[in-house]
This record gives structure tokens, sequence and C-alpha cells, in this order.
């Protein structure tokens, strides 16, 4: 309990915020070492799950390839990195890429192969390319999937981003491998609070991306506002709701309609 006292009165005194070596500048490079991982995961990683999902070809490479990059240790090919290719941020780069990747690709995968074939066939009988298809059809339908797949990847590579300062690179692992060297153990319970903080602050945003992102659901629609002669109370009303009661709908009229789920 001392620990965390120590570790608390040592994040909440402002001069531990400034400087090069602040906790602010840590979480700053943390923050960049995880976008940068994430980035590299999903430019390799959606776009094969995308073309894999649309054709079903090479299911068993991605089963494969997903369950044998899981198994590798992420600190034992940050230190292979190392060897072969020196301190620098490309080592733990790799090492996180190969962490972010696997739930990418499951995701996009699971997310482009689980759309309604009867939605797909529809689209293709309209005269769509297989691009429009992949596109406007199954992207937008397998969004909460590839969504849950990024969230899975981000919390898994800002809770290992730590390693990166065994390649003498900075973030909140420097917390964390200082403060055991010099057994200074509150310090190194710094570095995962706020690792955690961040990984909770992560979770949350993306959560909410992965809620928004459900299709058809029209959480991000606009709700249309009404005259301020139409408002309860103003006594007003408009001409429209004068017509003799008739507020009848033109035939034929879908505006209230929910949106489809094959966009036009």
């Amino acid at each position: 309990m001392n620990f965390l006292n120590q570790a608390l009165a040592y994040i909440f005194t402002a001069s531990n915020w400034g400087g090069k070596a602040g906790l602010g500048a840590r979480i700053a490079e943390h923050l960049q070492y995880t976008a940068v991982a994430v980035v590299v995961s999903v430019l390799v990683a959606v776009p094969i799950g995308l073309v894999i999902g649309h054709t079903r070809r090479g299911v068993f490479v991605v089963v494969t390839g997903v369950n044998a990059l899981r198994a590798l240790p992420t600190l034992g090919v940050l230190l292979l990195g190392v060897l072969l290719l020196g301190l620098g941020l490309v080592p733990p780069t790799i090492a996180l890429m190969l962490l972010g990747i696997p739930p990418l690709l499951a995701g996009t995968y699971a997310g482009i192969a689980n759309v309604d074939r009867s939605v797909v066939d529809a689209a293709r009988s309209m005269g769509m390319t297989e691009r429009q298809i992949l596109t406007r059809v199954e992207v937008p339908n397998a969004m909460p999937l590839i969504l849950g797949g990024l969230r899975t990847a981000t919390l898994q590579v800002v809770a290992t981003a730590t390693i990166a300062a065994y390649a003498s690179l900075g973030g909140l692992g420097r917390y964390l491998i200082d403060g055991i060297k010099v057994r200074q153990f509150h310090i190194a319970l710094v570095g995962a609070l706020l690792v955690t903080l961040l990984a909770l602050l992560l979770d949350g945003l993306l959560a909410a991306a992965v809620w928004v992102s459900a299709p058809g659901a029209g959480r991000l629609r606009r709700v249309p506002r009404l005259p301020s002669g139409d408002l309860p109370g103003s006594g007003r009303s408009s001409p429209a709701l004068n017509r003799g009661g008739d507020n009848s709908s033109p035939a034929g009229d879908t505006s209230g309609a929910p949106s489809h789920t094959v966009e036009g």
C-alpha cells in the first residue's frame, strides 16, 4: 500500500509532468509507438482480410497464419530485431506489428465473410461491380467486427508497447525498467498505472466507435429540427399542419424508412 501511495503522489506532482523525461513526454512517446504499430498493422492486415473475406479463398492460410503470429513471443521478436537491425524504432514496431495483425486480420475476414449473402446477391443483381460490392455493401455491414478487431489490436499493442524501452527508446516502459533497476518500485508502479489508464481510455473510445458503426442503426444521423412555430407551447403551427388535418404522405414516400444496408 505504501508503494501505491508513493506512486499516486508521484503522478499528482506537477513538476513530474514537465521536461523531456516527464510524464507528459513519456505518455506522448508511448502513444506514438502504439499509433505507428497499429497503423502498420492496419495497412497489412485489413487489405488481406478484405480480399480473403470477399473471395473466400485462402481461409486456411489466414487461420494458420493468425495462430502462428499469436504464438510468437513478443519480447523474443524484439530482441532478435535488435540483434539484426540494431537499436531504434524499427525492432519494437515489428514486434508490436506482429502482435496487432492477428486480431485485425481475423476481425476483417470474419466481418466480410459473415455479411448476409442475400444482400450481396442483391447488390450484384443491381449491376454493382465486385469493388462496389466490397466497398459499399460488405465493408459497411462488417464495420463493427472490423472495429472490434482494431479495438483488440490497440489494447494489446498499447499494453505491450512498454517493451520499446528494451530497445533504448522512451515511453512508459522506462518507468518500469528504470524503477526495477534502481529498486524504486513505486516508479515502476507509476508506469503500470499509466499504461492501464491509457488502455482503459482507448478501449472506451473504440467501444463507442463500435457502437456507432452498427449498420442500419442511424446513430450518426442528424435529427431534423422543427421550425420555431412548431415547438410545443409556441401557439403557432406550420402551414403543413393546417391542411384540413390531412397529414398523410404521398404514395411511395419512404423518407421515414430506415436506411438500407446497400449504399448507393
